[in-house]
């Protein structure tokens, strides 16, 4: 798959989950800059329905960022998108209304019953890390029948 492609295949994807009635749709913001290859990068900014009572971006919110962002790049690689069995995030500093956060998930491994992705959630102005994290998730969906 080209580079082209890939990018092309992973925006497609996340306008299909963000756009449906699930709760994926609080994830319609973010949009897909780059990806494919296990790679998925995009950003979205900060506005007034992402925030916590204390005027930053969410936590839960970014979690839920995390955990798409992360199944979309392991999409891309090929894998089924599997369930989560572990998802991790830290939050190291505060989000701001205005501010352009860039979310980078990145495919560590994806084997043929686990697969492992990070992410960096940054603020785009400075560089300052937002958030970081990753899941585990549970790959084998194998339907063969003995």
């Amino acid at each position: 798959m080209s580079a082209k492609n890939g990018v092309e295949m992973v925006k497609k994807l996340a306008e299909f989950i963000s756009k449906g009635t699930s709760f994926d749709r609080v994830t319609q913001m973010v949009k897909i800059t780059n990806g494919g290859a296990g790679r998925c990068v995009g950003e979205f900014i900060v506005s007034a329905e992402h925030l916590n009572r204390l005027g930053s971006l969410h936590g839960g919110l970014t979690a839920t960022i995390l955990d798409n962002v992360t199944t979309y790049a392991l999409m891309s690689k090929g894998s089924h998108p599997g369930v989560t069995s572990s998802l991790s995030v830290s939050y190291l500093a505060a989000a701001k209304p205005g501010d352009v956060i860039e979310v980078d998930a990145k495919t560590l491994h994806a084997g043929r019953k686990m697969a492992y992705i990070e992410c960096v959630l940054r603020n785009k102005a400075d560089g300052k890390i937002i958030a970081k994290g990753g899941q585990t998730k549970f790959v084998d969906f194998n339907t063969k029948t003995s």
